[in-house]
């Protein structure tokens, strides 16, 4: 388990509280690089399907983000999906990209 810097710490925070607001599968968080957080949870509508990270990166993108910091994914599966790696991996190829169970602690 790493450890986290508080400004990554918040991220798990945000990212926790996102997850936990909505009841969904997943809650993320991402810190752009001009330090500026985003949180969103699991979008599951019958017309779209978002990874919570997916969401994120999307609200950070269409606010103006230019990079990606770190980013959190919080969620009860154990795993990080795919799909979450590459949304930030199109804007930022080198931002950690922590997992956490719901109960915050840090996986990877």
């Amino acid at each position: 388990m790493p450890e986290l810097d508080a400004e990554d710490e918040k991220l798990v925070t945000l990212a926790r509280s996102a997850r936990a607001r909505t009841q969904a599968e997943e809650g993320a968080a991402l810190r752009d690089t001009d330090g500026r957080t985003y949180a969103a949870s699991t979008v599951d509508q019958p017309s779209f399907k978002l990874t919570a990270l997916q969401a994120a990166v999307a609200a950070a993108v269409s606010s103006g983000a230019e990079g990606i910091e770190a980013a959190v994914v919080v969620t009860g599966e154990g795993l990080l999906k795919e799909a979450s790696v590459h949304a930030v991996r199109d804007i930022a190829e080198k931002a950690p990209i922590y997992l956490a169970d719901p109960s915050g602690k840090v996986l990877n």
